[in-house]
């Protein structure tokens, strides 16, 4: 394809599933603040994708979690990014195949930050046990260090833990306590949930990098790029952000790149069962 200029078109004439899509998450955001704010339910913890081992846990929150977002603008650059790469490619594609995809996306993000998940909880399980074989206060003020920064540094139980068995060292019973420190702290978590439509997002930005790798793009309307460098460049982002794993840093990056891996991979599959895709 040629060099030409994207530019999506209005909501009035979009496809039938980027409208919907649109729509439905725009509720949802409402919903959250809504159930919150009258009854006191908080849907991230019913719909949000928890790990598997955490009581939390149903398997349609492989689905559901792809339509809640943290706040405005989590869910208003999803949105955005929905509209301004979806709108063409289900016009390409049809609906059905569109809506396909964006699903088997989301959801295979979910599979990708699962399985981090479980590679991460799998390490921090094992410091814990090594842990629990000699507690000290020594050794669980570096797990908490290393594995738990946050609750560390801030004023909080855990905190107020550390500083009393500092008080009084000889104490029997902090080793024991803090062993259910441990074991609190890993079950949190495991029941912090994933949210959010970015993987399936970041899978339709791939999408559109390969079918239309020339077409120029204005990143913020201001600075023209191809498509094409616009996937190499968020990809790398989000594989470099994810490699980093710092602590204060709560973006799923791992996920933005399974729905790109998913995506990538159903392309292939499509392309070579037909000759269009």
């Amino acid at each position: 394809m040629s060099q030409q200029q994207y530019s999506p078109a209005g909501f009035s004439i979009l496809p039938p599933v980027v409208k919907n899509l649109l729509i439905i998450n725009g509720l949802f955001y409402l919903a959250t603040i809504s159930f919150n704010t009258a009854f006191g339910i908080d849907l991230a913890s019913l719909l949000g994708l928890h790990y598997f081992q955490s009581d939390l846990f149903q398997p349609y929150q492989f689905v559901t979690y792809m339509f809640l977002h943290a706040d405005f603008w989590h869910v208003f650059w999803n949105m955005f990014a929905l509209w301004m790469f979806g709108y063409l490619l289900e016009n390409v594609w049809g609906p059905k195949r569109f809506l396909t995809y964006y699903l088997i996306t989301g959801i295979g993000a979910g599979i990708i930050q699962t399985l981090v998940n479980w590679w991460d909880i799998s390490s921090i399980q094992n410091a814990a046990n090594v842990y629990g074989a000699d507690p000290s206060l020594d050794g669980f003020i570096a797990f908490v260090r290393h594995y738990y920064p946050n609750y560390y540094e801030a004023e909080g139980t855990v905190r107020s833990f550390i500083q009393e068995w500092s008080a009084a060292k000889n104490s029997s019973g902090f080793a024991a306590q803090s062993l259910e420190y441990t074991n609190q702290l890993i079950r949190l978590h495991m029941d912090v949930p994933t949210i959010g439509a970015s993987g399936a997002v970041y899978g339709i930005l791939l999408a559109f990098g390969m079918m239309f790798p020339n077409m120029l793009v204005y990143i913020y309307f201001l600075f023209p790029i191809k498509a094409k460098w616009i996937v190499l460049l968020y990809g790398g982002i989000e594989l470099f952000s994810g490699i980093s794993n710092n602590p204060s840093d709560n973006v799923a990056h791992f996920a933005h790149l399974g729905g790109m891996i998913f995506g990538f991979f159903l392309i292939l599959y499509w392309k070579k069962k037909s000759s269009y895709y």
